[in-house]
């Protein structure tokens, strides 16, 4: 049996540093991310601000720690979304009638039918800017997808022995859904959200990015990457280290993923 390598300790080292800069960013930054000094503006990293600064002379190491809460909150947030209304769906789906199956489904295509990214802009678009509503509208259109896969694993739970076990020794049919259907048909759903994570990540620093996600002068990654882009040419320090922040976090939680994907399959040990 495989065991994990250095690669997914250093992934999870990672994620706990990004923990703990959502939990308590002060202890990783004693810069306040949103003072302004007109005197420090767009400075090449220095010990006195190790990452540099941006156009108004604010730390740049500063505000990618105080903007990981936001940033995990649009990839955990809306996956959280995704999980419960598509889990609810496709539970609905597997346990329904044919009636009920076939509508769900058919929603469920419809909305599989528009890139992630384009279904978001239209939830935005109805909504209205802000981190709130970008949390939502990536939620809302991860929710097909895990529609479809709670289904699937509803409809192999449903006719697995034991379940068929427990409904010939009486058991209630409520009883056998909540103790022996629920449990497993959404439990590898939630490893396979882990990696969903990522994705939603970049979905929510994309939106960001284009001006409909958090607004400043708020920190938030995608947002520093869409005024980063103005001085490039000056300042390159002001968006490769947002990116790689986001490249690095993705990296990390799909690592993460995919290990966990693999016990759960019982192809590693640890």
């Amino acid at each position: 049996m495989k065991r994990p390598g250095p690669g997914l300790w250093l992934a999870v080292a990672v994620l706990a540093v990004l923990v703990l800069a959502a939990v308590a960013p002060h202890l990783l930054s004693a810069q306040d991310p949103l003072a302004v000094d007109s005197a420090q503006t767009l400075r090449p990293p220095s010990a006195a601000h190790p990452l540099g600064t941006d156009e108004n002379g604010r730390d740049v190491l500063a505000r990618i720690v105080y903007g990981t809460r936001t940033s995990l909150l649009l990839g955990f947030g809306a996956i959280a979304i995704a999980l419960v209304f598509g889990g609810l769906l496709g539970l609905a789906a597997g346990l329904g009638n044919r009636v009920v199956e076939n509508v769900i489904m058919r929603l469920s295509d419809i909305g599989l039918a528009f890139p992630e990214l384009l279904l978001a802009l239209v939830v935005i678009t109805v909504a209205g800017g802000g981190t709130a509503n970008a949390v939502l509208a990536i939620g809302v259109a991860n929710i097909p997808g895990y529609a479809r896969l709670v289904r699937a694993q509803t409809l192999a739970v449903r006719r697995s022995s034991y379940v068929e076990a427990a409904h010939a020794l009486g058991l209630p049919g409520r009883r056998v859904i909540l103790r022996h259907v629920l449990p497993n048909a959404v439990k590898p759903v939630l490893v396979l959200a882990t990696i969903g994570v990522g994705t939603a990540l970049v979905a929510g620093s994309a939106l960001s990015f284009l001006g409909l996600g958090t607004p400043p002068p708020e920190p938030e990654w995608g947002s520093m990457l869409s005024t980063a882009r103005n001085f490039i040419s000056r300042a390159w320090w002001y968006g490769v280290f947002p990116g790689a922040a986001i490249t690095l976090t993705v990296i990390s939680v799909t690592v993460v993923g995919r290990a966990l994907r693999l016990r759960s399959e019982g192809r590693t040990s640890w």
